[in-house]
């Protein structure tokens, strides 16, 4: 199989079948035609005996964008139907294929390639139409600016895609027209010429021409942009001080007061750090009495004072001050000598105010001095005394006790009243006053002074007994049973403890029925042994004595209340309130009083209970005569019952022979009676809760004493009862046991003498 126009063979020879070869097929973009235009012609050389349909498959043919290419099925040229694009498209790639009208392969299909020559119809295009970028200046020729850069569709392997770039223009022409230069292949701009000076020009304005075809203007598409160079600031304009000299006053005794304002000229960028100025005193000020701050909008130095100025020390300041930017100079650039400038500060005399030289001042005295004692001489010192010839008032300011006085013209300070260490107006031993010095300038000036009293000690205070209050138990281990007391002191050591604690001699029941011993740091209050009390509460006076010396004496009273107490020593309900004052008589009326109205609330509920309509009529009510016990049945085969355990048995034997694991707990135990300790007819008072606690341990334990494991036993009649428990029936029946004596207990009995009395009926 082969194309074009193809080659006869001779009718004896035969080429061997082989793959068919097809070049690769060039066609130019952007073609005018006419179309279809045919690009290549194939045959296969079985055409002769066979007829042969031909077909092409790929993208172009039968694939997006179809139809680009189609095939003659019968004479085998391929066309090619519309213009291409070499932009859109460079390439294609075909299958050529063969088959005989049965559709059968006759030649292995045949690749076929398409190439699409580039025609130069794309212009050069910018990504932006604008370039931003910046130089310092004062650069030297060479130096880089910034980068262009413009892309072209077309095949840059040809002269179609190869740009090369041209500045066009520069604005302003200062210094010189051509102060940059662009490189033709890379689009890098760089400086040309020295000269750029920020103060001068501070922006070029540049059009950038890219043309392709290799820059020829005469063949080649051509496209422009805009680029923007910012020339930048360097410090290469020193700051200048508009003044070699600058004068100002000053208040003594003022700070944070501007007193003027240094200007500056700086022809570098504004709000820059080039521009920005900073102030220094180098000489002038030794104590360090002023400062210059930068004003950030005008770029101004405020002398400022932050420490306050003396006229009596200095009358007037020369200050030399120099100014520099916050950067450094640029490289090759000298300071101005205005930059540098002499301040001139007079000290302007007010009226001071008068001082203490000792604030606050500090003096020791006892307390309890008497009133019209000197205690020291609170004089102030004026500032301006030489110079103005003033004189010095004293006052009052604070006097918390109102115990001072002060001499109005030497200062003089007096005691109006006794000294008291102890008032709430003394804090940590220290009384502290202030007091006011005032001249006579004008305005007049005063000034404050503290002062301080230490006052010491002395025995001016008796102890105070502590607690007041306490309880002691009726009955108690007499070794632990008491009462701690201690005492309290306004004095200090060693004027307070360690304390004496006595009780008085009259009257003289008191050390009779107390006791009080010293123990460490306090003394224990307590009832001599074997004496009784009974509960209530007793005022005891004891006398506590401090180590003072002389030491001072007092007698305090404590209120201890003497109460029954449980076993964890504290006081009982009962003793609380017999100790409250209530006597034995009262407690025992109260208890009677509860008992009666509890049995007046049974005897209501017992009525209340027996006024309601019975459901059943009295005579056929079984309620009273017959127990269920829960037992079940099959019928009367089951019901085959012992009632011989329903007689009274001869004696107790099988009761009393019961172990105590199996005794039933609906029985009353047989055992001796608890014999209760006998009691007077009237208890001691003091022996009322021991009595109740006895009765109720008594109770607890004595077994013989309902209810029986939460039983309720009904018409018990004592120990000498024989009737057996109702619990021991069983099914045995003797049968021959006459049961007729139950028609006469009454009517509440008839129903059982019918079930058991009946047999005569059956």
């Amino acid at each position: 199989m082969f194309s074009g126009s193809g080659l006869n063979s001779s009718k004896g020879l035969r080429r061997q079948k082989r793959d068919w070869v097809i070049p690769p097929i060039n066609v130019a973009e952007n073609s005018r035609g006419p179309f279809p235009q045919m690009l290549v012609s194939i045959r296969s050389d079985q055409d002769q005996d066979i007829s042969i349909r031909y077909s092409i498959t790929g993208v172009g043919a039968d694939q997006p964008p179809n139809e680009v290419f189609n095939i003659d099925p019968v004479l085998g040229k391929m066309f090619v139907t519309k213009p291409l694009d070499r932009e859109h498209r460079s390439s294609y790639h075909l299958r050529a294929h063969a088959v005989d009208m049965n559709g059968n392969q006759v030649e292995n299909p045949i690749d076929l390639y398409i190439f699409v020559i580039d025609m130069n119809d794309n212009r050069p295009e910018f990504k932006n139409q604008v370039y931003n970028g910046s130089v310092d200046e004062g650069s030297k020729p060479g130096t880089y600016v910034m980068h262009l850069s413009a892309f072209d569709a077309d095949d840059n392997t040809t002269a179609n895609g190869m740009v090369r770039y041209r500045i066009l223009s520069q604005t302003p022409h200062s210094p010189i027209p051509n102060m940059f230069t662009i490189n033709s292949e890379t689009g890098d701009i760089v400086t040309v010429a020295p000269g750029l000076d920020r103060e001068k020009v501070s922006q070029y304005t540049i059009i950038v021409q890219a043309t392709d075809m290799e820059g020829n203007l005469n063949f080649g598409l051509s496209n422009t942009a805009t680029a923007i160079i910012t020339v930048t600031d360097i410090n290469d304009n020193p700051p200048m001080l508009t003044s070699k000299t600058f004068t100002a006053e000053v208040p003594e005794n003022r700070v944070d007061v501007v007193l003027t304002n240094l200007t500056v000229i700086d022809a570098d960028q504004p709000h820059s750090p080039n521009w920005n100025a900073i102030y220094r005193i180098i000489s002038g000020d030794p104590s360090g009495h002023f400062t210059i701050r930068t004003d950030p909008i005008t770029n101004d130095g405020m002398v400022t004072v932050v420490k306050p100025v003396d006229f009596e020390m200095n009358h007037a300041f020369m200050l030399t001050v120099v100014v520099s930017n916050q950067a450094h100079l640029a490289s090759g650039i000298q300071s101005s000598l205005q930059s540098t400038a002499g301040i001139t500060i007079s000290v302007q005399d007010v009226n001071e105010p008068p001082y203490f030289p000792t604030n606050p001042k500090h003096i020791r005295f006892e307390e309890g001095v008497p009133a019209g004692t000197s205690l020291t001489t609170f004089s102030a010192s004026d500032p301006d005394q030489l110079q103005m010839q003033q004189t010095i008032r004293y006052s009052k300011l604070t006097d918390p006790a109102d115990w001072l006085s002060i001499n109005r013209t030497n200062g003089q300070i007096v005691t109006t009243a006794m000294l008291d260490r102890e008032s709430v107006n003394v804090k940590n031993n220290i009384y502290e006053a202030t007091f006011l010095a005032t001249d006579n300038g004008f305005p007049a000036a005063s000034g404050t002074g503290t002062l301080q009293i230490y006052l010491i000690d002395i025995n001016d205070n008796p102890p105070v007994l502590i607690p007041r209050e306490s309880q002691i138990c009726e009955r108690t281990n007499r070794n632990a049973n008491g009462v701690n007391i201690t005492a309290a002191d306004a004095d200090t050591d060693p004027n307070a403890g360690p304390f004496v604690f006595e009780l008085p001699s009259f009257p003289t029941n008191i050390r009779r029925n107390w006791t009080i011993s010293r123990i460490r740091d306090y003394a224990r209050l307590g009832l001599r042994y074997q004496i009784y009390l009974e509960p209530g509460v007793y005022e005891v006076p004891v006398v506590v004595s401090d180590s003072g010396n002389p030491p001072l004496s007092n007698k305090s009273v404590i209120k201890v209340k003497v109460c029954p107490c449980d076993e964890n020593g504290d006081c009982t309900t009962l003793g609380a309130v017999a100790a409250t004052g209530l006597g034995t008589g009262a407690i025992i009326s109260i208890l009677i009083c509860i008992i009666i109205l509890l049995k007046i609330l049974l005897e209501v509920l017992k009525k209340e209970r027996q006024t309601k309509q019975l459901l059943i009529d009295p005579e056929d009510d079984v309620r009273d005569n017959i127990l269920k016990y829960d037992e079940e049945g099959g019928g009367e085969e089951d019901q085959d019952y012992d009632l011989s355990q329903l007689q009274q048995p001869d004696s107790l034997e099988h009761i009393i022979s019961k172990p105590p694991a199996v005794r039933r707990v609906d029985e009353r135990p047989i055992i001796p009676e608890s014999q209760y300790p006998i009691r007077p007819v009237v208890p001691h008072p003091g022996d009322i809760g021991d009595f109740i606690h006895e009765g109720l341990r008594a109770a607890d334990n004595d077994p013989t004493a309902p209810p029986y494991d939460s039983l309720l036993v009904f018409d018990y009649e004592g120990s000498g009862s024989t009737a057996g428990s109702v619990s021991s029936l069983n099914s045995s029946s003797t049968g021959d046991q006459d049961y007729d004596y139950l028609n006469d207990w009454g009517p509440r009995f008839k129903k059982l003498a019918d079930m058991y009395g009946g047999g005569d009926d059956d």
